[in-house]
């Protein structure tokens, strides 16, 4: 598995509106881009940082993933997500060296890329997403 990159680190939070400021007005950041998306009853907004960017998520229902990580953790860090060249390989090569998988097979993330997430039980309680970009030409 090649791994290229961190291709982003996600931080959970309960409010867009409240972390965009910190990013925007402390931080100086410039957000990129924002996406909704609502087969996970999520929005994400996107801050480009060197080749890696700061991705927020903020949830739609209390059912998302996201609302269920805040309610049991707190906002703050929630996975960390690493661009690799073959995502299906990767998930094999992965499973083979016994690492849980919470995704067998690649779903359908942000920007139209294909993602799958590691099982934290596996990775040192961190959760780490794949994820595999869409080529340039697509």
């Amino acid at each position: 598995m090649k791994v290229k990159r961190i291709e982003h680190i996600a931080i959970a939070v309960k409010s867009m509106a409240k972390m965009r400021e910190v990013m925007e007005e402390k931080l100086g950041l410039t957000l990129e881009y924002e996406e909704h998306l609502p087969q996970y009853q999520t929005r994400l907004a996107m801050y480009p940082i060197g080749q890696t960017y700061l991705e927020l998520l903020e949830s739609d229902s209390p059912e998302s993933e996201t609302a269920q990580w805040i309610a049991t953790r707190g906002e703050g860090l929630y996975h960390i997500c690493l661009e690799v060249e073959h995502i299906d390989d990767a998930l094999v090569e992965l499973k083979q060296k016994g690492i849980g998988l919470i995704d067998e097979k690649p779903r359908t993330g942000h920007a139209n890329s294909r993602i799958a997430f590691l099982d934290p039980r596996s990775t040192g309680n961190v959760l780490i997403e794949l994820v595999e970009l869409p080529s340039p030409s697509a």
